[in-house]
């Protein structure tokens, strides 16, 4: 059926008929919308005008065709239900359309050598311009190495990696952030429940408390492993030894959220009784009780990095081995000075 929107005779606008209305070639419209440098501002701005009255959208598939690129970034994400990965997925999704990039995501939820392969060749077979790699966990990361891709690739981990092009957040400073921020409101006996050890940025939370609490002079307790859900957080704070601790810094507001509940249940407060804090500021952190000192993450500053990066590979632009971002404290109400 058509249009009857539509005015009679009407025609999709094309690249010639803004060349028609700003009075300049076909050619020259072309590099004013590949930002072409060597193009008079007046001129710039006469096609800019044109575009807008001819209300011409540029075709992707036109543009692909001419510069050889699909403007199309493949995203393998391993583990996309957690929060983090989740998180960073979208900011790519975000900052890719503020570039004019779309992304094509294939989500792993194991780890298993045949799903890596399968995503892999089925974003190749899209014919992305660039691979962007979220891979939490050590065993995603082992399968990928093994992979051949004759493409530029950028992963997303919060330490370098040998071979890699990698960015991150910095967690070693958020758990040092976390921790320290403890031991400056007095705390000398700080629990740590620990994210999954295949997990990097369970390791790298895992070390920050660790060199904290070292360079504190303190002594260190033996970490619980957890699985980052709340049910452990639960079950860790219903078995602690409240009286050999007075902080436990969670390596994610989750296992946190679990902690609070755990304590309360046994009559105990938070912060009053306990100084609890997590990683990651989920939305909802803040809306806890007590709302939840924790450490944020800019996922949209990762996402913008990450594309940015694998964008100038794609341009041919040197780019460095490893990037990273600082995390930030959120000072809340599930701290306190010990004695208060």
């Amino acid at each position: 059926m058509a249009d009857s929107t539509a005015p009679s005779g009407w025609h999709r606008p094309s690249i010639y008929d803004v060349a028609k209305v700003a009075g300049v070639s076909h050619m020259t419209v072309s590099r004013v919308l590949n930002g072409h440098p060597n193009i008079r501002q007046n001129t710039r701005e006469r096609v800019l005008d044109a575009i807008a009255a001819t209300n011409y959208t540029p075709s992707s598939i036109a543009r692909a065709l001419a510069t050889k690129r699909a403007r199309r970034i493949g995203v393998i994400v391993d583990a996309p239900v957690q929060f983090g990965p989740n998180s960073t997925l979208r900011a790519l999704e975000g900052a890719a359309r503020e570039a004019g990039y779309a992304i094509s995501a294939y989500s792993i939820g194991d780890g298993e050598k045949r799903q890596l392969d399968a995503g892999v060749m089925e974003l190749l077979a899209e014919g992305v311009d660039a691979l962007c790699v979220i891979a939490p966990r050590a065993s995603s990361l082992d399968l990928l190495a093994g992979q051949n891709v004759a493409m530029p690739t950028m992963v997303i981990k919060s330490e370098p990696h040998p071979g890699m092009h990698t960015v991150g957040v910095d967690q070693h400073e958020g758990a040092m952030l976390a921790v320290n921020h403890l031991i400056e409101i007095g705390h000398r006996a700080i629990a740590h429940l620990a994210g999954p050890q295949d997990w990097y940025d369970a390791r790298v939370r895992l070390r920050g408390w660790r060199d904290a609490l070292i360079d504190a002079g303190l002594d260190l307790t033996e970490p619980i492993i957890g699985d980052w859900t709340s049910d452990f957080g639960y079950r860790f704070a219903r078995e602690l030894d409240v009286s050999a601790v007075t902080a436990v810094f969670a390596a994610n507001d989750q296992m946190a959220l679990g902690v609070i509940h755990g304590l309360a249940e046994r009559g105990l407060r938070v912060p009053e009784d306990m100084s609890v804090v997590g990683f990651d500021d989920l939305p909802d952190a803040r809306h806890f009780l007590p709302p939840l000192t924790t450490v944020r993450q800019d996922f949209d500053a990762l996402g913008a990095l990450a594309l940015r990066s694998a964008i100038n590979a794609i341009e041919g632009i040197e780019i460095g081995q490893h990037e990273s971002i600082a995390p930030r404290l959120e000072v809340r109400a599930s701290t306190r000075p010990v004695g208060r």
